[in-house]
């Protein structure tokens, strides 16, 4: 049962990671300053392969369900993470939304009768200051506006994340991981024409090759594998994993990009990791000491010993 266990949370923990290698494919791959139009082009592509692999649409009230799911999941994220990316500081913006795990666990109290333990409210503290520390400058600006969004998109994936605990889908996850990557793709598309304007009209290998990454990879099966740990296990363990993203860009900007990494990043990366695996482990129940155990009656013994065979004795 724990090496179960163990695995799933792995598996779920490649999709932060892969997440955490946007920032490097967006600025070494993809067109300047077309941020929503990676946002449609990672969701909308990936949710029609699916959907047309899995070949099975919504039914019911899962019509309405996968439009929430999907906005709240994708496409309202993507369009908050966009303002606050534009506001903002990156490490601003990784601060806050790094509150996501203490959100999730006070949303998973109050909709799904989880308990808001004492370890998980330290283990999510601990969490928002690795992550400062990770990727927070002594000169970053504050926009009123941007931490809104910030704070929004953090809200608004949360939410996403405990109403795909509290709804389980009949469907495969596949389909339903299509359903929410079409939805959120299609409320992007018509924010990101209105914002950006129509697409480039020549794209080279490289922007290719980075699209076809992130709608791939970054959104087909990162997202797949994500809505899979929800299914499996507490959505506030979950979340938790999200962490990894801000420090797999940052181990990436020091590898890949000769960014420097300082002491204070590198205490901050231990921090997160020692976050991450608090809110992952349980403590050990402790057994109960100083109960004396009851004598058991000698009519049980007689009952016991005349009931044994003579060979066992």
């Amino acid at each position: 049962m724990l090496r179960n266990r163990i695995g799933i949370v792995l598996l779920t923990a490649l999709a932060p990671a892969v997440w955490g290698t946007t920032y490097l494919v967006t600025t070494e791959l993809l067109p300047p300053d077309r941020p929503l139009l990676a946002a449609v082009v990672r969701a909308l592509p990936a949710g029609l392969l699916l959907v047309l692999l899995t070949r099975r649409l919504p039914r019911g009230v899962w019509w309405w369900r996968a439009l929430v799911l999907g906005a709240l999941n994708i496409g309202a994220f993507f369009a908050l993470l966009f303002v606050a990316a534009y506001r903002l500081p990156g490490g601003v913006a990784a601060t806050v939304g790094a509150l996501q795990p203490l959100l999730v666990a006070v949303l998973a109290s109050g909709l799904l009768g989880e308990r808001l333990s004492r370890r998980t409210a330290i283990a999510g503290v601990a969490g928002v200051a690795g992550v400062s520390l990770l990727v927070l400058r002594a000169d970053a600006r504050l926009d009123a506006l941007g931490v809104a969004a910030a704070a929004g998109g953090a809200l608004v994936m949360a939410t996403g994340v405990v109403l795909s605990k509290r709804w389980t889908s009949p469907a495969p996850l596949l389909a339903t991981t299509g359903w929410q990557l079409v939805a959120g793709g299609l409320l992007l598309l018509p924010v990101a024409l209105l914002v950006e304007g129509p697409p480039p009209t020549t794209l080279t290998a490289e922007n290719l090759a980075g699209y076809g990454y992130l709608s791939l990879v970054g959104a087909a099966l990162a997202y797949a594998l994500w809505f899979r740990g929800i299914r499996a296990l507490s959505p506030t363990d979950v979340t938790f994993l999200g962490l990894l993203s801000p420090l797999v860009a940052t181990v990436l900007g020091w590898l890949a990009l000769g960014q420097d990494l300082t002491a204070w990043q590198a205490l901050g990366g231990a921090v997160v990791l020692a976050a991450m695996v608090m809110a992952q482990t349980r403590p050990a129940r402790r057994a109960d000491h100083g109960r004396v155990p009851q004598a058991r009656p000698l009519s049980d013994l007689a009952v016991r010993r005349t009931a044994e065979p003579k060979g066992n004795r």
